[in-house]
């Protein structure tokens, strides 16, 4: 049992804690050293990851609201306080976007055209391209009893219009909404004969507003906004009562768009009228309201960044370096036979990891693949090789994670496409998510006729896209209890059995929580000893209870403790008398913080863990997760000097967490020493 703390500390809360982390994101978006186009890419991410929030995190904060809960996790209370937060946070953007983005923009004759400020020639292109291109998908719709309010999609750009006069019926239903297609861009760039030397674009939202009138003949158009809604999004699919998780969540995934209402937005200059119309229609109060000044969906701005496509403005494209351990153009297997390879990406490629399996599917001595999915992506080498690989004749199993967040389509997709060349697809655990990364190679060794394995475990998904932008660690080993113990895993998945003792891996639900709390018990009793007591911990998050319990324990007993956790944290650092030991900072750079490393040492004693986990009450219970040892001490000492003492030495990127709950800035932002930034240098990567 984790030892118990008194009642005295008090967690901090993890869905503000979330909420706060965006903040750190957005100060990347507020700094003119960053290039513009950068700078408006992290303002998209803002609002990308406020939308998933708002998906995600608060429909139970809504309904507690709604029916005036005053009590518990989920309150009144709670949705006021993290309104208040998302309503400054909203705010802030749209004052950065107005003032500061588009004001940078229009100095480089890059400019969003409004309607007012179009010459003749532009009205009469934009005038064209709508009856040619936007009319013919437009459906106007008026509110009557036989026209209720329509069905509007999760997130979908709308227009709700107020109208004067009569229909050609005589009546004076004066509400319409016009829904604006998904399939319209919402940026076009006008051509160069009308823009002159300049960068000239529309928003589709813009393109509509000028021809509303047009939609409503015999009409006056009195008023209107734009309105977007966002819904609750968490697909819930009970898996012990459906015969195919597959179809059932292909169906899911429809209703997602349809889900409870969680948050409205609509334009600034939307009347109270029509505010409060659109409130009530979807059942929300009034803080869930978000009036904007400007598009009500800064996510589609990232659009104008290959749009504009000019390289002045963007970082200097960073290739990765080949892996320094991997000798180009020998073998991989003869290389891994050799000795553990790491490969810190991005800052090394991936491509590593992509040419082992391609290797592997060419090599007639491999006789079978296994391989767990989370996410892939749409148009994934990976999956290819996989299907490659079936058509050589080897046996393959991929794990594939119908329920990875978001990504449900794209996997379910790719589940029925390798079925159907003959890859055996499994879905893993029944209740339980798939996250764990792992590919397994066997092979039959010409040397000695016999059966051997070869491994690669990561922090990070089999994602090319992400491995350019997430800093993870990959392995490759052929250890053979390493590798015994995840063809356990294999087993264990594919065919539910009992899982048998593992030798080297540490696997979730089952012993990942317990061990954590094992080493951290070895570390607090060090301390009481008076010997070497230290955890150095890089995650994701940190919001499960009972570890964050026993590393407050640890750090009263003396043991001297350094989180670096880039999103939620729920953790009070540096609280006197209580968290005195314990340092909590978050990195937020140009790639976004993925790896998981665990160090813990205690007298003589020291491990050294890689996981696909986070402290996360879901990644030690409710998910099938991996956490593994670096054995080579070479290999131990790189990853702890590339991933925690380069963090700790971080003053460029790192936000420290204080008594108070709050995040101090970077000491040096401009001038100081980044962990990422000496890193792109250590590998020799090209800025291009």
């Amino acid at each position: 049992m984790p030892p118990v703390i008194e009642p005295t500390l008090e967690l901090l809360d993890r869905d503000q804690s979330i909420l706060v982390f965006n903040e750190r994101v957005l100060s990347w978006a507020e700094r003119e050293d960053v290039p513009l186009l950068e700078r408006l890419r992290y303002l998209c991410i803002v609002s990308s990851n406020l939308d998933e929030w708002f998906e995600v995190r608060c429909a139970p904060h809504v309904s507690a609201a709604k029916v005036g809960d005053e009590q518990g996790t989920y309150s009144r209370a709670s949705f006021e306080r993290l309104m208040t937060t998302a309503h400054g946070l909203v705010a802030k953007q749209y004052q950065l976007y107005n003032q500061a983005i588009i004001p940078a923009f229009d100095k480089h004759a890059i400019r969003l055209v409004s309607h007012g400020e179009r010459t003749v020639a532009q009205r009469k292109w934009v005038r064209e391209y709508f009856m040619r291109e936007v009319q013919p998908l437009l459906m106007p719709v008026g509110l009557d009893p036989s026209h209720p309010f329509p069905q509007v999609a999760n997130k979908a750009l709308n227009f709700i219009v107020r109208l004067n006069g009569v229909d050609a019926f005589g009546r004076a239903n004066e509400v319409a909404i016009v829904k604006v297609p998904r399939v319209l861009p919402r940026l076009i760039r006008l051509p160069e004969k009308i823009s002159g030397k300049q960068k000239l674009f529309v928003s589709i939202s813009s393109v509509v507003r000028a021809h509303l009138a047009e939609l409503f003949p015999g009409r006056e158009v009195s008023e209107f906004s734009q309105f977007r809604v966002t819904r609750h999004s968490d697909l819930a699919v009970d898996e012990d009562d459906v015969m195919d998780l597959r179809m059932a969540l292909r169906q899911g995934l429809h209703h997602r768009h349809y889900g409870q209402a969680v948050r409205l937005e609509v334009s600034s200059s939307c009347s109270v009228v029509l505010s409060d119309l659109l409130l009530e229609q979807y059942g929300l109060p009034a803080e869930a309201l978000f009036r904007v000044k400007g598009p009500v969906n800064l996510v589609r701005q990232m659009q104008l960044i290959d749009l504009v496509d000019d390289p002045a403005l963007l970082f200097p494209k960073w290739k990765p370096a080949w892996p320094t351990q991997l000798v180009p153009g020998r073998s991989i297997l003869a290389q891994m036979r050799k000795s553990d390879i790491i490969i810190h990406q991005p800052f090394e490629s991936f491509d590593g990891v992509l040419e082992l399996l391609r290797e592997a599917v060419n090599d007639p001595q491999v006789l079978a693949i296994k391989q767990t999915i989370y996410r892939t992506g749409i148009d994934s080498e990976i999956m290819s090789l996989l299907a490659e690989a079936v058509s050589r004749g080897k046996e393959v199993l991929a794990v594939l994670e119908l329920k990875a967040r978001f990504d449900e389509e794209a996997n379910i997709n790719w589940a029925e496409k390798l079925e159907s060349l003959g890859v055996q697809v499994v879905y893993g655990v029944v209740g339980l998510k798939t996250h764990a990364k792992m590919l397994l190679i066997t092979r039959r060794e010409k040397r000695n006729n016999q059966l051997k394995r070869y491994a690669h475990l990561s922090t990070g998904n089999y994602n090319a896209r992400s491995a350019r932008l997430y800093t993870d660690i990959s392995q490759l080993t052929c250890d053979d209890e390493i590798t015994a113990d995840m063809d356990a895993v294999f087993r264990h998945l594919s065919s539910h059995n009992t899982m048998p003792k593992l030798q080297k891996l540490v696997m979730a639900p089952f012993h990942l929580q317990n061990r954590m709390l094992e080493l951290i018990g070895l570390v607090a009793a060090a301390a009481v000893r008076g010997e070497r007591a230290r955890m150095v911990l890089k995650m994701n998050a940190l919001t499960d209870e009972p570890l964050i319990r026993a590393l407050v324990e640890a750090g009263r007993k003396g043991a001297q403790i350094d989180l670096i956790v880039r999103g939620s944290c729920m953790l009070p650092a540096q609280r006197p008398g209580v968290t005195d030991n314990i340092r909590v900072r978050s990195i937020i750079g140009r790639f976004l913080e993925h790896s998981r490393v665990f160090y813990f040492a205690w007298g003589q004693e020291e491990e050294l863990l890689l996981s696909s986990a986070d402290w996360m009450n879901r990644n030690m219970l409710s998910r099938v997760e991996l956490a593994w040892p670096v054995l080579d001490k070479k290999l131990r000492q790189r990853v702890i000097d590339e991933c925690l003492v380069a963090y700790l030495g971080d003053d460029r990127d790192a936000w420290t967490l204080d008594a108070s709950g709050a995040y101090q800035k970077p000491e040096r932002p401009l001038e100081g020493k980044g962990a990422q930034q000496a890193l792109m240098v250590r590998y020799g990567g090209n800025s291009l």
